[in-house]
């Protein structure tokens, strides 16, 4: 089974009116990914706006649906059900959608010690040495992975995959140079791309980032059609009350309209992005979907 280590914050939010009951008691956030890495740091901004912060360990897939537990996460969410054969919740029915909170890009590195300045060569370079080019993620069946095994598909092409164990190692190896290529998020990657340690081809999302004003999108650059959103969402157990739920959705929203909210958030490479339950709950339904094909396609599990 994934061995998780879940970060929980402790929410007070006062709500008025017919939730003067609830909540009578903390709310527990849970960030069932790695610390420090992309969902961390935004979990631990939201969380910082609404009230203090705890940890603890808790699976909230099999929490009591009352709006006491709510799970912080994002793209690895969906992803999970394809990879982990024995996965022991259903990430679409075992949760209700909240709001989505960020999203962000992913960008296309390479180490400049592989002579490519664009996606177009990168994708001849690859076509001349099939499997040949090593690309890292931080692990098997990864969001890094999987959008990486998408370019490559929808460009044609055969690399390698490198997985390590988590993005830290990952990004130690591309800046020495034992791997060449990586989909990273922009906080690991914009002090190496501005230093010249790396070098930023293109970026995963459908606009370009504010970040990297002068860095293509990966459609732009050529491969016509791809996009890849790094996103991050509330959810709480399956069954929790309509009138719960929007409670919640109504004070993210609020949260996510402050300034200083909104500058960490940039900070932390993702746009606040507020999507309200129902379109949360469409939207989610077509990245499960689409993040299914590419697995298929790769192959990609763990157990």
């Amino acid at each position: 089974m994934m061995r998780l280590a879940l970060l929980v914050f402790f929410l007070s939010i006062a709500f008025d009116g017919w939730a003067q009951s609830w909540p009578s008691r903390p709310i527990r956030m849970i960030v069932p990914l790695s610390p420090g890495g992309f969902a961390d740091v935004p979990g631990r901004i939201l969380a910082a706006r609404l009230s203090g912060l705890l940890g603890y360990n808790v699976f909230v897939a099999k929490s009591a649906p009352d709006g006491y537990t709510l799970l912080f996460t994002g793209t690895p969410h969906v992803i999970s059900a394809w990879i982990y054969k024995k996965l022991p919740y259903d990430p679409l029915k075992d949760f209700e959608p909240v709001a989505l909170v960020a999203s962000g890009p992913y960008v296309l590195v390479v180490n400049p010690q592989l002579p490519v300045h664009s996606v177009r060569e990168l994708i001849a370079a690859a076509k001349a040495q099939p499997g040949k080019i090593d690309y890292a993620s931080s692990g098997n069946g990864s969001a890094q992975h999987l959008v990486s095994a998408l370019f490559a598909s929808m460009a044609g092409i055969e690399l390698n995959h490198v997985p390590y164990k988590g993005s830290a190692p990952a990004m130690q190896d591309l800046l020495g140079g034992q791997v060449k290529v990586s989909f990273a998020g922009i906080p690991n990657v914009l002090p190496h791309v501005k230093a010249g340690r790396l070098r930023a081809l293109a970026v995963s999302t459908p606009q370009r980032s504010p970040d990297l004003p002068d860095v293509p999108t990966v459609a732009e650059a050529g491969v016509l059609g791809y996009q890849a959103t790094l996103w991050l969402n509330l959810a709480a157990p399956a069954g929790t009350p309509g009138e719960i739920v929007q409670r919640i959705y109504a004070e993210t929203v609020k949260a996510l309209r402050d300034a200083e909210l909104q500058q960490s958030f940039r900070a932390a490479g993702v746009e606040a992005s507020p999507m309200n339950p129902q379109e949360l709950a469409g939207f989610m339904r077509g990245e499960y979907e689409k993040w299914g094909k590419v697995v298929r396609a790769t192959g990609a599990t763990v157990n």
